[in-house]
């Protein structure tokens, strides 16, 4: 049975009408795959010579079972982005006389020989034959081997478990991101110290072949949450279901104080709360918040006050930057009769200028707590945030004259590119690397005072200009106006 879904998999590919159109694409990957096994392979071989030279006081065997624990947090990681259940077309199978059991048997164990559980080989054998060439215990160095394989493969099931809880979710990336995150923070503030409970338990389970059994244990215990859960799906009527909605309205009549921009403003605030994609992004903004404890603890960053600049533009203008550089893109899917009725256009942008400036105030506040780690990162909170009102919100409404691409408001937006061009990655030079440059240059050639003034004046700058530079950016809307509304028709 399984020789006959491997041939029925096999023609089902070269048979595509995606393989046919997509030849150059598949080249690329096989070479993108080979670049990353040759990584790997050099990493297994040259791992043991280089921990032996740079730190030849301590053990390299047990330099690298220390940092299994980051190794296992970024594999998941990873995988939750990148790897998916193989499935096949199972639908045809399911009118035939072919047990369930087997479909999933087979699925399941597809997995098991995925590009993500082979490449970690490539660096773990080698590794393993250095350490018995250099007079490791073989039982230990065979037994860590295993153990590492067998890891791999409970990171493999683990991540399709935590997948499938959350694909039904908006918020697909949170848990992965909130688990990650969660057990990496109480690592480096050693509340609990992880690392060192991950090497003690590895150096205990390779000494003996018997402890082993934990690890299999384990391994059989979440390939059969995934057995149960995947043929639980299995069934012909499943995707028929009829997805229902709840309707729900709010009462956005307090953006009426904002004039002639409110109509605009409350067609924001619906769609960022009623659609997948920007909703995604406004719950970025609750990792955005965090990004600051990267740096702050970090005592290799206290002398570097151009990164706590970047810090601060982005912690604040994390929303700002996420949905200011999809403007009007947001809009695509109505862009053409938005422009058909009879509106000014400065009433459009100036919305999203109200809302992106709000998110770069909100941010601040929120960012208060940060002062704990000294009142000059607060203060260089508070200038991050005048600079990206006075001065990214314009460059980013700028920008958005040059947008040509649609969105699909209902996809998610982890690892999405659905909408990006060229313009979401030049945008980003004027909106963090300029900030920082100029503080650089100032705080390197006179001093930090003359720095953060630097930027506060040009924030200013921007905020009294306002009127001014709306009315520049709108008449680039202006121009352009035809040539979006044409491109916001095409499907790309």
């Amino acid at each position: 049975m399984v020789s006959d879904f491997i041939r029925l998999e096999w023609k089902q590919f070269i048979r595509s009408s995606y393989w046919q159109k997509s030849v150059v694409l598949n080249i690329f990957l096989v070479f993108i795959a080979l670049y990353f096994i040759l990584v790997f392979l050099g990493l297994g071989i040259a791992l043991y010579p280089i921990l032996k030279e740079k730190m030849p006081d301590t053990d390299p065997f047990d330099t690298v079972n220390k940092f299994l624990f980051f190794w296992f947090l970024a594999d998941l990681l990873i995988r939750f982005f990148f790897q998916k259940l193989p499935v096949m077309t199972v639908k045809p199978l399911l009118t035939l006389p072919v047990k369930k059991n087997k479909i999933v048997h087979y699925v399941l164990g597809k997995s098991v020989f995925s590009f993500f559980n082979f490449l970690p080989l490539f660096t773990v054998i080698p590794l393993g034959f250095t350490l018995l060439y250099n007079g490791y215990n073989t039982t230990s160095t065979v037994n860590w081997m295993v153990f590492m394989i067998l890891a791999t493969q409970i990171i493999n099931f683990l991540n399709f478990i935590i997948e499938s809880k959350s694909a039904a979710s908006d918020l697909a990336m949170l848990p992965i991101l909130s688990l990650v995150g969660i057990l990496y923070f109480l690592n480096q503030f050693e509340i609990v110290s992880l690392d060192s409970f991950i090497f003690t338990q590895v150096k205990w389970m390779i000494s003996n072949s018997f402890l082993l059994l934990i690890p299999m244990g384990i391994l059989a215990l979440l390939y059969g949450i995934n057995f149960k859960m995947l043929k639980n799906q299995l069934y012909l009527d499943q995707s028929l279901k009829s997805k229902v909605n709840e309707a729900n309205t709010s009462d956005l009549s307090w953006t009426n104080r904002f004039g002639k921009s409110a109509p605009f403003l409350q067609l924001d605030l619906r769609m960022l709360w009623r659609n997948k994609r920007p909703r995604s992004s406004v719950f970025i903004v609750l990792i955005g918040l965090f990004y600051g404890l990267i740096f702050y603890p970090n005592p290799q960053y206290q002398e570097m006050p151009a990164m706590y600049v970047f810090v601060g533009i982005f912690v604040t203008g994390i929303f700002l930057i996420n949905f200011g550089q999809f403007i009007p893109a947001w809009d695509s899917g109505y862009y053409k009769l938005l422009m058909s009725q009879n509106i000014p256009y400065k009433d459009y942008l100036q919305s999203k200028y109200l809302l992106m400036a709000s998110s770069a105030f909100l941010m601040f506040v929120l960012s208060i707590p940060y002062v704990y780690f000294g009142w000059k990162v607060l203060l260089i909170h508070f200038v991050a945030m005048i600079y990206n009102v006075g001065i990214n919100t314009h460059v980013l409404l700028y920008a958005g004259s040059f947008n040509r691409k649609k969105i699909n408001l209902s996809e998610r937006a982890a690892f999405n590119y659905q909408g990006t061009g060229a313009v979401q990655w030049l945008v980003g030079i004027p909106l963090l690397l300029l900030p920082i440059g100029l503080f650089y240059l100032t705080h390197t050639f006179i001093n930090f005072q003359s720095g953060i003034a630097l930027l506060t004046l040009l924030g200013i700058f921007g905020i009294v200009f306002h009127e001014k530079l709306m009315k520049f950016i709108t008449k680039k809307y202006i121009d352009n106006k035809y040539i979006m509304v044409n491109a916001f028709d095409q499907d790309n």
